[in-house]
């Protein structure tokens, strides 16, 4: 339970990977809004695709808590600050409720319930298991004692319409122990999201993800109130005063590529680069969109450019338009996927070469045994629309391509992982930066702004 002062919240953890913790999230989610409550959702970690999932059912942008990237007092702020005129605030966490960094604490759910003060909800998938139910729980439960554990939701426990299952566990684990149990859900394959490599589809590309009834029929057997401690009801929980995040008078125009091929961004940066001067206008480079009117600046995102190479190579107005951008000084910023298409060339995991937007003149390729998945801090080695030389900057890699051939040096910063590696990477051409890396702007005092201005100066020469 929460202080009275603060918006109930909780954290839906798991015991592993896998153990239904998105499946138990996107249901108490949606039986949240049933009641007409305001939910504001957050995910642990650096994840874009399980947020989109979230955003989909509540019609609220979900934000990442990723201690690497923010820190304790991030971390704090950022959910102040969210969660402040919501009814019920939900965080998903990542992976295993007590596993962070190499094998320790930090990041971990845990680690963020007990930041934010905030009890923790531990899914158990129960498939195949009765008395090793109690097992688990009594371990979960007495292995910190820091750690304020609100209850437990049996997943897989048994099949629609049947109690058999059910009935078994709760006589195995014994009164006090079924008293924990906040929960049961049967087992329900019409929830599972397609996979492929890197992750779940996003909600771009799947089609079911408006047939609501398998995850409703789930919410109906999720009890809110107890999983909360109390009563919840629409408009009678009291909210912040302060109605709107504060939003600076926007100067410049910034163009932010937004469809199934680029679509990993973090909340928070955008809403960085609006609070520091931008007007953001989104466009579709696989629907054939060239760059808004007016754009002094360009941000490509992650996402999935292989799975669309077709529409991006057919795009060649686009791809010239930032072509012709670039010569003239256009700030134009690209993460991982967002590299890729400022690249020249892309071959895929079938093998064919695909032309990209050629700004940069680098080839990439898929490749299937090549997997990269860091934390990193970046400093910068040039000037550029970050800042000066020496900037530095947090953020994350998770990508399964490589750069096949480049003319242009990739030196633009030094990265050091988190775990203490060391290496030089990342592109820099006229007023294009361009890496694998998807940045946390926020850990970087005045990164937004830099980029602002960059966009203020081409504008300023633009107009002449």
């Amino acid at each position: 339970m929460q202080p009275n002062n603060q918006t109930p919240a909780i954290i839906i953890s798991a015991t592993h990977s896998g153990a239904g913790k998105t499946t138990v999230t996107r249901a108490l989610l949606a039986a949240l809004k049933a009641k007409g409550l305001t939910v504001q959702p957050f995910k642990i970690g650096p994840d874009f695709i399980d947020p989109m999932y979230h955003t989909a059912i509540v019609d609220k942008p979900s934000v990442n808590l990723d201690y690497w990237m923010m820190g304790e007092a991030g971390i704090r702020e950022t959910f102040s600050r969210w969660s402040q005129n919501a009814d019920i605030v939900v965080i998903e966490g990542m992976g295993a409720l007590f596993d962070g960094a190499n094998g320790t604490d930090v990041g971990s759910a845990a680690h963020i319930a007990k930041i934010l003060d905030i009890p923790v909800v531990v899914v158990l998938d129960v498939y195949g298991m009765t008395r090793t139910t109690a097992a688990i729980m009594d371990g979960v439960a007495s292995f910190d004692p820091r750690l304020k554990i609100t209850g437990y939701i049996l997943n897989r426990c048994g099949y629609i319409g049947s109690e058999v299952h059910k009935n078994l566990i709760k006589d195995a684990v014994g009164v006090e122990r079924w008293n924990q149990v906040l929960s049961t859900i049967s087992n329900s394959p019409a929830l599972e999201v397609v996979e492929r490599h890197l992750g779940l589809i996003t909600t771009y590309e799947n089609t079911e993800i408006d047939d609501n009834s398998g995850l409703n029929h789930v919410a109906k057997q999720m009890d809110v109130d107890k999983i909360f401690g109390l009563e919840l009801k629409a408009n009678e929980i009291p909210k912040s005063s302060s109605s709107k995040l504060a939003i600076r008078t926007q100067s410049a125009r910034l163009a932010v590529a937004r469809d199934a091929a680029f679509c990993f961004y973090y909340e928070e940066n955008l809403l960085a680069l609006k609070e520091a001067g931008f007007e953001i206008v989104e466009f579709s480079p696989i629907k054939g969109d060239t760059l808004p009117p007016d754009t002094d600046a360009v941000y490509f995102g992650g996402g999935y450019p292989e799975s669309f190479v077709r529409e991006l190579e057919d795009n060649v107005n686009l791809a010239a338009q930032l072509r012709y951008a670039t010569k003239l000084g256009m700030p134009i910023f690209g993460e991982c996927g967002g590299l890729i298409y400022l690249g020249r060339s892309l071959t895929g995991f079938d093998g064919k070469t695909y032309s990209m937007s050629g700004v940069l003149p680098v080839d990439f390729v898929m490749d299937s045994s090549y997997l990269q998945i860091r934390y990193i801090e970046l400093t910068t080695r040039h000037d550029s629309l970050l800042g000066s030389a020496g900037t530095v900057i947090r953020g994350q890699e998770f990508h399964q391509s490589r750069v096949a051939s480049s003319e242009i040096s990739s030196d633009f910063y030094t990265a050091k992982t988190s775990d203490g590696r060391e290496y030089i990477d990342g592109f820099h051409q006229q007023n294009v930066v361009a890496s694998y890396a998807h940045i946390y702007l926020n850990s970087c005092e005045g990164a937004a702004k830099n980029f602002v201005n960059a966009a203020l100066r081409f504008q300023m020469n633009r107009n002449g």
